[in-house]
């Protein structure tokens, strides 16, 4: 067998509904390293964040590479370095946060390993996502003056009302269509990059990079950051509690859910075999 490299989202994919990862998923990731293929991780999640959670799942090792930010960080664990970052131009940040502030909505971006946000932001869409992805905040007061550092991402938060996420998202479609690409994570992230950094396109990059046909790239994961990612790859893997959108575009759905080692099947389905 092809040297294969495996994606995976970590929200509702390889992590289980607790954000823990089960030891038979764990198992086949470790028997998939030995056989000479690749893990990389692919989330939307900032590189802090997302480098503290492969630590604490054993994905951190050389074999492991990972995706941040929706695509817009790469970072080799082998190198122990980033090997590829698409920044959004400042100009963009702040027509984001005035449009948010317009609308009452929570915005916020990031700083090094801090989240940034405004006071009006200071309340529990913060305090809920902080406690979730482990990070610490900064108050700025005033994004448009106090944003001096080009972030690889905007997120905004609505924890009771997907509606008015929406309805930015269309606004963002219709007056940044230039600038910024956004999509949802989950039900209460709509996530803003610059235009074109997804996780379909990392995956492309990555493939280059490694000197791995993107024919051998098997992409997994359940929600709409997913499916650029899933259509993507060579092999597109749509988890058995995905949505409908992401399973129509996937080449296979999972028979077990990401709280029944759904990975583990993954792994043996089509990363059995060790690299020749």
């Amino acid at each position: 067998m092809e040297k294969r490299l495996l994606f995976l989202d970590l929200d509702g994919t390889l992590l289980n509904d607790q954000k823990e990862i089960t030891a038979l998923n764990r198992q086949a990731l470790e028997q998939a390293l030995e056989r000479g293929h690749g893990v990389v991780i692919a989330t939307g999640r900032p590189l802090k964040s997302a480098k503290d959670l492969a630590g604490r799942l054993g994905l951190d090792k050389p074999g492991c590479m990972m995706i941040a930010s929706n695509g817009a960080l790469l970072y080799d664990w082998e190198k122990n370095d980033t090997i590829y970052s698409c920044t959004t131009p400042i100009s963009t940040v702040r027509k984001l946060f005035a449009e948010a502030n317009r609308r009452n909505l929570h915005i916020q971006t990031y700083e090094g390993e801090r989240v940034l946000v405004e006071p009006r932001c200071v309340g529990k869409e913060l305090a809920w996502y902080c406690e979730r992805i482990g990070m610490a905040h900064k108050v700025i007061a005033d994004a448009a003056t106090d944003v001096v550092q080009e972030p690889v991402k905007c997120l905004m938060i609505a924890l009771d009302d997907q509606a008015d996420l929406r309805a930015m998202q269309k606004w963002i479609g219709e007056s940044l269509a230039q600038e910024a690409d956004c999509f949802f994570s989950c039900k209460e992230y709509l996530e803003i990059v610059v235009k074109g950094m997804n996780k379909g396109n990392a995956v492309r990059r990555l493939c280059g990079l490694m000197g791995v046909d993107i024919a051998n790239a098997v992409a997994v994961g359940d929600a709409a950051n997913d499916l650029s990612m899933i259509r993507a790859a060579g092999i597109g893997v749509a988890m058995a509690n995905g949505t409908e959108d992401v399973k129509a575009a996937a080449d296979y759905i999972t028979q077990n859910d990401n709280n029944h080692d759904g990975i583990a099947e993954v792994v043996e389905k089509f990363l059995h075999e060790k690299v020749k």
